[in-house]
């Protein structure tokens, strides 16, 4: 469960439960411009735990969360304090999935490609790291997909990291990234009263 990052069509979701062995089932539950408040508050995290309540078909059952993305500042209706109710979504997360009888693992965000100057701006490190503190006091396991991610990202570099892009960069873009500084894209269109903004 997640954002658009780790979802269907959007995201490395499809490509993780494709590498698990046959005897594996992977359900992607993760929704594209979800944060830790709106998954649960449209019922997206009822419909989860639905699914748990499945508990004869399995041997275990895993439930990986990974947020972050949408949770940050001006994404109304999503966004949420780094300090105070993310952790505290996360950590309601972690206590629901054990109440449930399955395990939880906590996922730090995959890292956006933005660039300054050639190095990756770290602007969600607040946010992995608030996971990463969830994790530690809570005793769950931790994938620091943030850590990777920006690893590799910055190795490849602002111009071959889109190539990551669901779609090719405009020129305007592909051309910033050429200099090390990746451009801003355009600011989104505010969501129509009762609909729903893609990340």
């Amino acid at each position: 469960m997640g954002d658009s990052t780790m979802a269907v069509k959007s995201g490395y979701g499809p490509g993780f439960c494709a590498a698990m062995l046959p005897q594996v089932s992977c359900l992607n539950m993760a929704k594209g411009g979800r944060s830790t408040k709106s998954y649960r508050e449209e019922g997206s995290w009822a419909e989860v735990t639905e699914v748990l309540r499945d508990k004869q078909r399995f041997q275990a059952t895993y439930v990986l969360i990974q947020f972050g993305h949408n949770d940050q500042p001006n994404k109304p209706g999503r966004s949420t304090d780094v300090k105070t109710e993310f952790p505290a979504n996360m950590r309601r997360y972690v206590e629901e999935v054990r109440s449930a009888g399955a395990k939880p693992v906590l996922v730090t965000p995959l890292t956006r490609r933005m660039f300054r100057e050639g190095r990756l701006e770290d602007t969600l490190e607040p946010w992995a790291e608030a996971t990463r503190a969830v994790a530690k006091a809570e005793s769950v396991p931790l994938l620091d997909l943030y850590r990777d991610s920006s690893a590799a990202v910055q190795k490849l570099g602002p111009a071959e990291a889109n190539t990551f892009a669901m779609s090719p960069p405009s020129p305007a873009y592909a051309e910033s990234a050429e200099t090390g500084t990746s451009k801003p894209l355009p600011a989104k269109k505010p969501t129509p009263a009762g609909g729903r903004t893609p990340e």
